[in-house]
């Protein structure tokens, strides 16, 4: 599923291309704004999924006596992967 930001800019993008037309510059415009949303989307899953790797990584080598030691380790695939 793609995320809410997603959607929304793709949404943006295309109404506008239906009330502007392709070749509008006010198309350019959205169609710029969506990749950049896009690509920001993707690369802030990525990155928060590899930060959530090191810290369980972090929390399963603490000792047994750490209070953290059985906490419930962090969820590591939020994005999905380019091919998807």
């Amino acid at each position: 599923m793609p995320s809410s930001h997603s959607a929304t800019v793709t949404a943006l993008a295309l109404a506008v291309e239906l009330q502007e037309g392709f070749g509008g510059s006010m198309f350019a415009v959205s169609l710029v704004i969506a990749c950049v949303v896009m690509y920001d989307a993707f690369g802030v899953r990525l990155q928060a999924g590899r930060q959530a790797e090191v810290l369980n990584q972090i929390v399963y080598e603490l000792p047994a006596e750490h209070p953290l030691a059985e906490s419930r380790p962090l969820q590591e695939l939020l994005r999905h992967t380019p091919s998807q």
